[in-house]
């Protein structure tokens, strides 16, 4: 079974955003991808883009994906983050996680960033113990926080009263 890895390209979001929802679903957050087709090409492909991917194709079709852009961090420098790191189900234990990983550490170490970081949910112990075979270390004690956009909304109300 012959698996492409190659830069993603705008005409892949539309499976992209599948792929993201997938993962949603995986991660218990089915309801929470709000993001437009027309904003996530904007944001990858636009005047201005502000992430990248690579994508796994399996006979034509796109089974899985890594994005990235890059964080910029006061104590570390310029590093890659992968927002999202995704192989289909059915496609798992073939070897396309790894080397969509791999490629990630070849991108980061080809464009001189000082390193990569992402998150894995606490329970996900199949990602964990994939991300321990690259020796990877965990952050304890940190809390994701956020502001959504309707929040957003309603404090700029708000602060402007």
């Amino acid at each position: 079974m012959p698996i492409n890895i190659r830069e993603a390209r705008k005409e892949d979001c539309s499976r992209l955003l599948e792929l993201v929802q997938e993962l949603a679903d995986y991660e218990r957050a089915p309801d929470e991808v709000t993001v437009t087709l027309q904003e996530f090409e904007e944001a990858g492909f636009g005047t201005k883009p502000v992430w990248k991917a690579f994508v796994a194709e399996v006979e034509g079709k796109i089974e899985g994906f890594a994005l990235y852009y890059i964080r910029f961090s006061t104590w570390k420098g310029s590093r890659l983050f992968l927002e999202d790191f995704y192989v289909t189900g059915h496609m798992r234990g073939k070897g396309i996680g790894k080397m969509l990983f791999e490629i990630i550490i070849g991108e980061a170490k080809q464009k001189g960033f000082n390193g990569i970081s992402w998150q894995v949910l606490d329970w996900n112990e199949p990602a964990i113990n994939f991300y321990n075979k690259y020796q990877a270390g965990y952050e304890a004690g940190w809390l994701n926080a956020s502001l959504s956009k309707e929040q957003l909304e309603v404090l700029l109300v708000a602060y402007n009263q």
